[in-house]
């Protein structure tokens, strides 16, 4: 596959993942300074390993929440929350498992934050699909 090939196909994951609306904004945010950086997340990010057939996208996305706690990347942590509730293939059940996982595994305080930010995205959520 080539780079070009890669880009389309990391593209098409990146959608199926994050949601149209999500990456609609991300493109128009690109300037001349981060469009090189968007590139190479959309080719190796989304169109390596997002692509690989071993795991699923919902193993993929409890990894990614997990991989945000332990890191403390909350920002990031919420975007995929939200976008694991709103595009599809998890519940607030399968988030709050885990966040139980990962107070044991990165520490209650992270847990705790994780717990915080989750709970406003969930709420959201319900909303919607009242």
């Amino acid at each position: 596959m080539d780079e070009g090939e890669r880009h389309e196909l990391g593209m098409k994951t990146r959608r199926s993942v994050l949601g149209d609306a999500h990456v609609d904004r991300a493109e128009a945010g690109k300037t001349a300074f981060t469009s090189d950086f968007q590139d190479l997340i959309t080719r190796y990010a989304w169109g390596e390993i997002w692509t690989r057939q071993r795991f699923d996208h919902k193993t993929r996305r409890l990894l990614v929440l997990a991989m945000m706690v332990a890191l403390g990347r909350f920002e990031e942590f919420v975007m995929h929350v939200r976008a694991a509730l709103f595009e599809g293939e998890l519940e607030p059940e399968d988030i709050k498992e885990v966040l139980m996982q990962c107070a044991i595994y990165c520490g209650v305080p992270a847990a705790n934050t994780a717990f915080k930010e989750a709970a406003a995205v969930v709420a959201e959520y319900e909303k919607a699909n009242a």
